[in-house]
């Protein structure tokens, strides 16, 4: 592989709202190309940034440095069935840490396997959702980070280190290496600071993960109100605990005195349904509509033009979008569908499941919003969700040590003040022990982060072993601390 390091070149996310002129730019295609970045960079005195598929809002993946983009890095690799110790391993799948979640769900499909549980969007990488705890709902599970049993990474030191919990798959070897020469190590802090670590730890070649036998799901979506819902979040959500997958809907504003929800359920289809082809049956009107690049403007011009009108178009909205049940594979149902192609972005923000702390935190953001339409004029343009996450053992996970829900405030791309909407709900939800999603718009500060995760100085530790040079740095590990 060869690095472009000729003339800086400008790298935009997905939607565009972080950029960078990186010092060069390169598509590895083997472990040997990431092994010679990371050399060429230790002995330039330069920093390394592997981003995935570029679906951050944040400015997680920018680079002064290399930047490393994953599309040559992608698909499944073999599994040695002869070192391996796990109780189950035909549910062991590795993959490259460049593959999307797409091609990663047809490749199980296709062996009889699936994810358990997954976010609404499949177009990002398994390494940028594992880093990031990217997750979907449902709290008898954990973020998709949870499913990893092994991580292969290319440290800043340039090892070629397999990570894994103390009693991880990956039988101890007397050299302590295994069979295709990656060093062996079975650590429960290192690991558990390395799965979610940002691009900051190293390369991540490689995953393996725990997954099940495939499934079909029915997805229902109802219109209610949050005054009806709102109990179910009282006391630690008892109610919440015995639904596999489950989220709402809500619009921050209330303008006929109650604020407009829609609960979506996923359950288990009935015994021996197999879908075969696509059976989508979500509002087609809906779907039609939110793969037009011209809705985008149209909604942009209606609101610009009658800004107090945004409160009954957002009931409008969540009406619309309340439809009867939609059976399919269980990767097709977990996909919120053309709702994706809207240019958007937003921030999440985790809050404890702990007595009254998410009934709390969603009528802060109710304030928040009122508050800022009512002075600024400045409205939230989407509704916000609500997702259910169990609590999970990495360190720099937003569910670290707490079940936790999760705030999703989303805004198209054109909102007037967005931004400074955001900001303030961050900082209102931070009064609650909010932490932010490490993907999406924040802005944390070192004294925030350490504020937030008790776990901070274990993790810390975990760097300075795995990049003790700063080979990892970046503008977004300066702002947070983590350098």
């Amino acid at each position: 592989m060869t690095l472009d390091v000729r003339r800086r070149t400008t790298w935009r996310n997905h939607t565009g709202n972080q950029s960078c002129q990186p010092l060069g730019v390169g598509s590895p295609a083997s472990l040997d190309d990431i092994l010679e970045v990371v050399a060429t960079a230790r002995r330039e005195h330069v920093t390394v940034r592997a981003v995935g598929s570029g679906h951050s809002w944040s400015d997680v993946a920018l680079t002064g440095g290399f930047l490393l983009r994953p599309d040559r890095l992608a698909g499944p690799l073999p599994l040695d069935p002869a070192g391996l110790r796990h109780p189950r391993p035909e549910r062991l799948r590795r993959f490259q840490g460049g593959t999307r979640i797409r091609e990663l769900n047809e490749h199980l499909w296709a062996d009889g396997l699936a994810l358990p549980n997954m976010g609404g969007y499949d177009g990002q990488t398994i390494a940028g959702v594992v880093s990031t705890s990217t997750h979907g709902s449902g709290l008898r599970f954990g973020p998709l980070c949870d499913l990893v049993r092994s991580l292969d990474l290319v440290t800043g030191t340039g090892r070629r280190v397999r990570l894994e919990p103390r009693d991880g798959p990956t039988a101890p070897t007397p050299g302590g290496r295994t069979s295709d020469g990656w060093e062996l190590v079975h650590d429960d802090d290192l690991f558990a600071a390395a799965l979610v670590g940002m691009g900051c730890m190293g390369v991540a070649y490689a995953v393996t993960l725990e997954v099940r036998d495939r499934f079909a799901l029915t997805e229902s979506r109802t219109l209610t109100t949050w005054e009806e819902v709102r109990g179910d979040l009282l006391d630690g959500a008892p109610a919440l605990r015995d639904r596999d997958h489950w989220e709402l809907l809500l619009s921050p504003y209330a303008p006929d005195g109650v604020h407009r929800c829609v609960v979506t359920s996923r359950v288990p289809a009935e015994p021996g349904y197999e879908p075969e082809g696509a059976d989508r049956r979500r509002p087609w009107v809906t779907e039609l509509l939110a793969q037009l690049p011209i809705t985008h403007g149209v909604m942009d011009l209606v609101l610009d033009f009658d800004p107090d009108g945004t409160p009954e178009a957002m009931d409008q909205a969540l009406e619309g979008i309340a439809d009867r049940e939609y059976t399919d594979r269980s990767y097709r149902v977990f996909n919120i569908g053309a709702a994706n192609l809207m240019p958007a972005y937003s921030s999440e923000i985790g809050i404890a499941l702990e007595g009254d702390l998410p009934v709390r935190a969603v009528e802060r953001v109710f304030e928040v919003a009122e508050r800022y339409a009512r002075v600024g004029d400045i409205y939230a343009t989407a509704p916000f969700s609500l997702r259910f996450v169990k609590a999970s053992p990495a360190l720099l996970s937003m569910m670290h040590g707490r079940d936790t829900m999760m705030i999703e405030l989303i805004m198209q791309t054109d909102t007037e003040g967005g931004f400074e909407l955001l900001a303030a709900y961050e900082r209102a939800l931070h009064e609650l022990g909010g932490r932010p999603h490490w993907g999406q718009v924040n802005d944390l500060t070192e004294r925030a982060l350490g504020e937030l995760y008790p776990a901070l100085p274990t993790w810390r530790a975990a760097r300075r072993e795995l990049d003790p040079d700063g080979v990892f740095d970046a503008p977004f590990t300066t702002r947070t601390g983590l350098s």
